[in-house]
């Protein structure tokens, strides 16, 4: 990973985001609206190995092909951001759902490390996610995590050091190839 100027967190709405800023920022954190808009997102600070990183909450996405004003808000700060990393969060119970947004990141170049979050709801529902297949395939870190509990958020930390960008073709041969 390079030295991030900053870190944004990015998913669909109602993933927990927020709960894992929080957890993330903890005091830190500061709510804004982007310029000319309602659209509300957070700020705060990630110290990482002594060094504060400013970081983002942005709003819920679904896609990195907006179709309401919060979605452009998000991909608007994903594009304005030079030598960004992205913390894709993804609700676990709902996991497929979320891994298309997590490729759209990938084939847009972003370093990425995916966060399942709501890991606790999944185990109880049954599903069961081959967390280290899940990492081979995207070519990225991927950590379990309750941020209702803080569960994760120290192995996510450690990770966010880990993460790069692979390229979507890598990903494409791994699925296809699937071993």
């Amino acid at each position: 990973m390079s030295d991030p100027s900053q870190i944004l967190l990015v998913g669909h709405p109602n993933v927990g985001k927020s709960v894992l800023f929080n957890r993330l920022a903890g005091a830190s954190a500061t709510e804004s609206n982007y310029p000319g808009t309602t659209v509300d997102y957070a700020e705060g600070e990630l110290v990482i190995d002594g060094d504060p990183i400013p970081i983002i909450d942005t709003p819920g996405t679904f896609s990195l092909d907006p179709r309401d004003r919060a979605e452009e808000v998000t991909v608007e700060l994903l594009e304005d951001a030079a030598d960004v990393l992205v913390v894709g969060v993804i609700d676990a119970t709902r996991f497929e759902r979320g891994l298309n947004l997590m490729l759209e990141l990938i084939e847009r170049g972003y370093e990425l490390v995916v966060a399942l979050n709501m890991w606790d709801q999944a185990c109880r529902k049954g599903i069961d996610i081959d967390v280290d297949r899940v990492e081979w395939l995207l070519g990225v870190p991927v950590v379990p995590a309750v941020a209702t509990e803080g569960r994760g958020i120290k192995t996510l930390q450690r990770r966010i050091d880990e993460a790069h960008a692979p390229s979507i073709e890598q990903v494409q041969t791994r699925v296809r190839n699937g071993s």
